[in-house]
């Protein structure tokens, strides 16, 4: 076994972005939006909805992502406790949603340039992508008793990007596929007038906040007329629902239904090591039928100034002696005085 040490002008990093579908089947779009009756018929139906591209009995069903309705004062659900005015499960949402993104108990919500009580949360599920959803591909449809609107996130025209804890932000406005509605809304950045942005999107942890106040507003002042319900304390409202029903009435829209289209992307590290065996290395081998054992000579005479060897395998060592990769060529390649070989090695991470 021979070893040569790699210089570090034959180490190279690269890294490629890879992009892929997200719902379920490599489809796209996703066109279809079931719940599942044993949820929609409990306590959890008021704050949280699990979301399916096909009916949740079937085999191949599988979560594609989840609605939770989140309000700064705890309306739209009915309190933990009678003597606790306000404390319910939706404010137990928003104050989640708080820490997790903003990461300050007093922080306030400022969509666009409106300060919203409460909103909705698209949660991705976590399997449906890699490592974080793809700025610029989406195209949400909801449809309202006031009118149907097209949403996509703003990072094709934002001129910086903005950070918070969870990553990343863009504002929601409307739109398709990146593509910007600027000739109407607040700023000709395609807000509504008086609401700001239709809410949040946050690639790096996979979540869409919509801003409830927008999305309420009449189709003249940019919304669809959702009719959130901010009842406190009375019944189980079940907010979540209003957006599953606004994606699947845009769905149902004919000629072309229109769905819930999103991507995701993958940022794949690679290094390559070139590995080089110039002319006067590695011609002789350490293999029993070609060096004595005893003697340590070569045992064919034609070998001692014209040995041929055959590279099959490439190592990666450290400073220990210790294996830490290998490289299988394809065929062996045969190696003499006269040859020289380089081997590109490819390592994904």
């Amino acid at each position: 076994m021979a070893f040569k040490r790699l210089d570090p002008q034959d180490l190279v990093i690269s890294t490629d972005s890879v992009t892929s579908t997200v719902w379920s089947n490599n489809n796209p779009t996703l066109t279809g939006f079931f719940t599942s009756s044993t949820q929609v018929t409990s306590n959890v139906a008021q704050f949280y909805y699990s979301v399916y591209q096909t009916s949740s009995t079937d085999a191949s069903a599988a979560v594609q992502f989840d609605v939770a309705y989140c309000d700064q004062y705890g309306s739209g659900s009915v309190w933990y406790n009678q003597l606790v005015p306000g404390v319910s499960p939706t404010r137990t949402n928003y104050g989640q949603y708080r820490t997790l993104i903003l990461g300050d108990e007093n922080a306030q919500f400022v969509f666009g340039n409106t300060t919203s009580s409460y909103f909705y949360a698209i949660n991705v599920e976590r399997a449906r992508y890699k490592q974080s959803l793809l700025p610029g591909t989406m195209t949400m449809f909801l449809s309202g008793s006031g009118g149907r609107i097209s949403l996509t996130d703003d990072s094709t025209i934002a001129s910086s990007v903005t950070f918070t804890d969870a990553g990343r932000v863009y504002n929601m406005v409307s739109g398709s596929a990146g593509n910007v509605f600027t000739g109407t809304g607040s700023l000709g950045r395609g807000w509504t007038p008086a609401s700001g942005s239709y809410g949040w999107f946050l690639p790096d942890i996979g979540v869409i906040l919509l801003n409830g106040l927008a999305l309420d507003g009449s189709g003249s002042a940019g919304g669809i007329t959702l009719g959130t319900n901010r009842a406190s304390n009375l019944y189980a409202v079940d907010n979540p629902a209003r957006i599953v029903n606004a994606l699947n009435r845009a769905a149902k829209t004919t000629p072309t239904p229109e769905g819930f289209k999103l991507n995701s992307q993958e940022a794949l590290s690679s290094d390559f090591i070139f590995v080089r065996a110039r002319n006067d290395e590695f011609n002789y081998s350490e293999n029993p039928s070609f060096i004595s054992g005893s003697t340590g000579e070569v045992i064919f005479d034609s070998f001692i100034n014209n040995p041929q060897t055959y590279i099959s395998t490439v190592g990666l060592y450290n400073d220990n002696s210790e294996l830490l990769a290998v490289a299988k060529l394809s065929r062996p390649l045969p190696k003499d005085f006269t040859k020289e070989l380089l081997v590109r090695v490819k390592l994904d991470f």
